[in-house]
């Protein structure tokens, strides 16, 4: 049974108790917390699905087993919140997703997409080592000598033909004078993903006074401030600096 017809289901429920609050038959409140599971149950699978863990992973994390996690999935059990939490940052979503009524809606052809998305990055990256190579005025065998790879290899891994192993990725960046973030994906879902994950870490490296002050809604405009400041020339900025000077004497 889907999502939608567990929702149906308790919607009906629903408004039979409202039709029967002064009527001659309960409401069948057992029936309400087995709907309520099952939803939920529901919502977990398809994050774990979406997240491509089994039940045993979620069963591991947890220190439980994988019957648990099915019966939880089933309907037949429900998890407590902080089980919930532990999931929900597990299986990479917000824990409102498990009191919502959307599913994740995760690809069927995951692996075939997966694969898509490797001969793809394959390809690119070999056309930047390819361009990386050419602005550095380097010669395939001037490349080949310095990094002890064969001209042939380098050629496929040129063309997208052999992915390029990070150890040999970490050599050949540095003899063409790139960095490997040069390399790495920033366009897409995958590129937009990794990007946010960089910047939470630069975040989280900050002192923790400034992460408050970051995290607070209330300084949203000072931040616009500090960014307008950024931006400015430098002769421009000196002259708002000796502005405030003067105001401040």
């Amino acid at each position: 049974m889907s999502l939608g017809d567990f929702g149906a289901r308790y919607k009906q429920a629903r408004a039979k108790d409202n039709q029967n609050q002064d009527g001659d038959k309960p409401y069948d409140h057992a029936q309400s917390y087995a709907l309520r599971s099952r939803i939920l149950g529901v919502l977990i699978r398809d994050a774990r699905l979406a997240a491509r863990r089994t039940l045993e992973d979620c069963a591991n994390l947890l220190n439980s087993t994988p019957k648990t996690v099915e019966a939880w999935e089933l309907g037949d059990l429900a998890p407590d919140l902080a089980q919930l939490e532990l999931l929900a940052y597990y299986l990479d979503v917000p824990i409102s997703h498990f009191w919502g009524a959307d599913t994740l809606n995760a690809p069927s052809h995951t692996h075939h997409t997966q694969q898509e998305f490797m001969n793809l990055r394959h390809r690119m990256v070999g056309a930047l080592l390819r361009q990386a190579r050419e602005q550095a005025n380097l010669t395939l065998e001037q490349v080949a000598e310095q990094s002890y790879l064969d001209v042939e290899l380098l050629t496929s891994y040129e063309l997208g033909e052999t992915a390029i192993p990070m150890n040999a990725l970490f050599v050949l960046s540095t003899i063409v004078k790139k960095n490997v973030d040069y390399f790495t994906e920033t366009s897409g879902y995958i590129g937009e993903l990794l990007r946010i994950r960089e910047e939470w870490k630069r975040f989280t490296e900050l002192d923790e006074e400034v992460r408050k002050f970051a995290a607070n809604p209330l300084n949203l405009g000072f931040m616009r401030i500090a960014m307008m400041f950024s931006q400015m020339p430098a002769e421009t900025l000196r002259k708002v600096a000796e502005g405030m000077l003067d105001i401040t004497m």
